[in-house]
């Protein structure tokens, strides 16, 4: 019996040695891989496990050097620059050692791009874009709605808790998308939010290299991406630099003293972007704007930590690479510091100089949206290579515009021909995205006091005019909120997108006869969309609104489309004289959404009461 207890205590010390030891073979390598070919030659890899510090790394590869290695505050951490420039595709060790001892191996994998990957299109004018909120669109997984070590669980009867939409609700819909006439998928952020609360909507990463779980994995990121590119969808990732979520991994084991703003006290943003470009502004407004937090629960990072910078840019690269994505709706654009998203934006163009990135820059101010595009010569100097921006002053002008009445010699459309008419501000509007709602504002359905003529009036306007739009999910059949400003209802459900809703908007079964009117007006538009040269590259003229019709035309070569957008409640008889430098010979137009044809040889045209025409003149 007493050599029975010896074995057993022997055997217990036995397996904690091995526990041990286990533990401490722990190694994070981020990126966990990399291409050879890549244009810029410098790869830097963050390395994180228990006291790695002392150690020395060692790798042998055919055409990789390192160049330097740095040691931090943490010793939990070692950061290694390697020369790729020679890099040859292939698997290497990379070691950790301690004198002779190796303490960690890793294996190191150096791919081979895939062919013409730096010559990708990022999506454009000639793509509508479909803004999805992924825990809300679909479940099509069950199984992943609750995943064990993920703080917050599945509870569809909260609005602001997670409803089990997830990747697979996505890829199952894939044919109704591309159906509906949308050739490019933006998805709010897909990455690991591990928060205690209200961590459906992404927008708090705590790793910025895992999908979350209860979305999926990576793998299927990646699966998602290839089937949406074979139904011709570009996929846009949503990504945030600003932020992170304040249970990150990172928060556990900071690896510098100055990793995040204000580290040591917290301090909220005063949201002032005007203070980035006002010549009057104080110093301390404008590092306020930039280094404050949002919340307690999103610390805010130091992108001036040269470390933590080059570790955005490659996770950045590293995306695209890896998902074959088609562009990136970057998050808070002005948020974080103007020099790094100024070298963040450089380093993505250049390596993919095709590509595109929209930035969010909530201001209604055109100057002030106007200063974060590429080729703006701004007063201060600043430089910036970010291709697109969010059009909110044209969102706010439409709305305005549909919701107010035409009795004032400035009222009504006058407020959206106006903001327009400030183009001149910006380096180029065409690559601006234009949205009548996303996922922070209220249903444009809402906006427009849930009228469903105006609501077309306003998608005919923005699928249009000038630049790439974007439509949220459930515009196509009226989804609205009943509680302005709550972002829980703003984005519920997608009918039909859970096993057992008696509703499907994927097949049209249960919807009202007005929802699947919005349905078919969309889906023929954005299907028209699609075949038209002259909306996605075409001169833009526009007159000025007259007695609740605004008029606009599209050309281009030979091709010419006549908008028309009549809000007044009745018939109205359009004279047509004014527009002869635009229509000159022209005798005839079709509307692109009923097929009817009006005659353009006669002085007037009888316009249809509160409606859009969209006429190819011919």
């Amino acid at each position: 019996m007493h050599r029975y207890k010896h074995c057993i205590l022997f055997l217990f010390l036995g397996l904690l040695q091995l526990n041990a030891f286990a533990q401490a073979q722990k190694l994070r390598v981020e990126p966990a891989f990399w291409w050879a070919g890549m244009k810029d030659p410098s790869l830097q890899l963050m390395l994180h496990g228990a006291n790695i510090s002392a150690l020395t790394p060692v790798i042998k590869h055919e055409g990789v050097i390192l160049k330097d290695v740095v040691k931090v505050k943490s010793p939990n951490y070692l950061f290694l620059t390697l020369d790729m420039s020679k890099a040859k595709p292939g698997k290497f060790a990379l070691q950790l050692k301690q004198g002779n001892k190796t303490v960690h191996r890793y294996t190191y994998e150096v791919k081979q791009r895939e062919p013409n990957s730096a010559n990708r299109q990022g999506f454009n004018t000639s793509d509508v874009i479909y803004l999805i909120t992924p825990d809300r669109f679909a479940n099509g997984d069950t199984k992943n709605d609750n995943v064990k070590g993920m703080t917050e669980q599945i509870n569809r009867y909260d609005k602001s808790g997670r409803h089990g939409g997830d990747i697979a609700g996505i890829i199952q819909h894939l044919d109704y998308i591309k159906d509906m006439g949308f050739t490019a998928l933006w998805i709010n952020p897909l990455l690991e939010n591990n928060q205690t609360k209200t961590s459906y909507h992404g927008y708090s990463t705590t790793d910025y290299y895992q999908v979350d779980p209860r979305f999926g994995s990576n793998e299927q990121y990646v699966e998602l991406s290839k089937l949406a590119k074979q139904q011709g969808i570009k996929l846009v990732m949503d990504m945030i630099l600003n932020h992170i979520g304040s249970e990150h991994w990172w928060m556990k084991d900071l690896p510098t003293d100055d990793w995040l703003n204000y580290q040591h006290t917290y301090k909220e943003t005063n949201h002032r972007r005007e203070a980035i470009q006002d010549p009057y502004a104080a110093a301390y407004d404008r590092d306020l704007f930039n280094d404050g937090w949002f919340v307690p629960s999103m610390p805010d990072l130091n992108q001036r930590n040269g470390l933590l910078a080059t570790y955005l840019i490659q996770n950045t690269l590293w995306w695209i690479e890896y998902a074959d994505l088609g562009g990136i709706r970057m998050d808070t654009y002005s948020y974080p510091d103007p020099a790094f998203m100024s070298e963040w934006t450089r380093r993505v163009m250049e390596e993919y100089p095709n590509f595109n990135v929209v930035g969010e820059e909530w201001s209604l101010n055109p100057a002030i949206v106007a200063y974060w595009q590429r080729g703006k010569q701004n007063p201060n100097g600043y430089t910036s290579y970010l291709p697109s921006l969010m059009d909110f002053p044209i969102q706010a002008a439409l709305t305005t515009a549909l919701r107010d009445d035409e009795s004032g010699w400035d009222t009504g459309w006058l407020h959206l021909y106006n903001v327009l008419a400030t183009d001149f501000l910006y380096a180029d509007p065409q690559n601006l995205v234009v949205f009548p709602d996303n996922h922070d504002m209220d249903r444009i359905y809402t906006q427009l006091n849930q009228d469903a003529a105006l609501t077309k009036l306003a998608l005919a306007y923005i699928l249009t005019t000038r630049g790439i739009p974007q439509i949220y999910y459930g515009t196509e059949i009226l989804m609205h909120n009943d509680q302005p400003g709550d972002h829980g209802i703003i984005r519920t459900d997608f009918q039909g997108g859970w096993p057992g809703d008696k509703v499907n908007a994927f097949t049209g079964q249960g919807l009202t006869k007005e929802q699947l009117d919005m349905q078919q007006f969309t889906k023929r538009l954005l299907n028209w969309r699609k075949t038209s040269g002259a909306v996605h590259q075409g001169k833009l003229t526009h007159y000025a609104p007259y007695k609740g019709v605004y008029v606009y035309f599209r050309e281009q070569g030979d091709e010419k489309v006549m908008v028309i957008l009549n809000k007044n409640e009745k018939p109205y008889e359009l004279e047509l004289a004014k527009f002869a430098p635009q229509l000159k010979s022209i005798k005839q137009g079709t509307d692109v959404l009923t097929g009817q044809t009006y005659n353009l040889g006669q002085p007037k045209v009888s316009l249809p009461p509160k409606a859009p025409l969209i006429l190819e003149l011919k």
